[in-house]
């Protein structure tokens, strides 16, 4: 699919506050109401936009600490491991990769406690081969949003 540049401008109002009305995206926008409602929809649709979140920051919610960690996983056990991986509640993402490790997962925990357990329930599952863990010092950026290219 192809965006033209007002679909671009609305998905980057849209990143900035997802709760503004399709009243304010016209304004702001200078279109009418009507050509953002189509687009939305069209977005929609086309799985453009797959749905509306709240940004929580994780801290709030006693999350204080952000792990890496890459895992050697044995041949022919990556799906199962994977998705037992991503069904403990501190994963919040789980990739396949290339290079000496075949998977990244993403977590966060409420300390070193909990830190502890992860380590040695998650990341020892039965089909682990090797694990690496990295603690998150400080975080320079983190986004979830993909940039839209060509936008304002």
């Amino acid at each position: 699919m192809t965006l033209d540049p007002t679909d671009r401008r609305l998905l980057k109002a849209l990143q900035s506050d997802a709760r503004a009305s399709q009243r304010q995206l016209a304004k702001h926008l200078g279109v009418a109401q009507g050509t953002v409602t189509n687009r939305l929809k069209r977005l929609e649709a086309d799985g453009v936009i797959t749905g509306y979140r709240t940004a929580i920051a994780p801290e709030s919610l006693g999350w204080t600490m952000t792990i890496m960690a890459g895992l050697r996983i044995v041949k022919g056990r990556m799906m199962d491991v994977q998705q037992r991986i991503a069904a403990d509640p501190r994963v919040f993402a789980v990739y396949d990769v290339t290079g000496d490790w075949d998977s990244i997962v993403l977590a966060r925990v409420k300390d070193r406690q909990d830190l502890d357990n992860l380590t040695k329930t998650v990341f020892t599952l039965e089909g682990v081969a090797r694990s690496y863990t990295h603690v998150v010092l400080n975080t320079v950026k983190e986004s979830m949003d993909p940039h839209i290219d060509g936008s304002d």
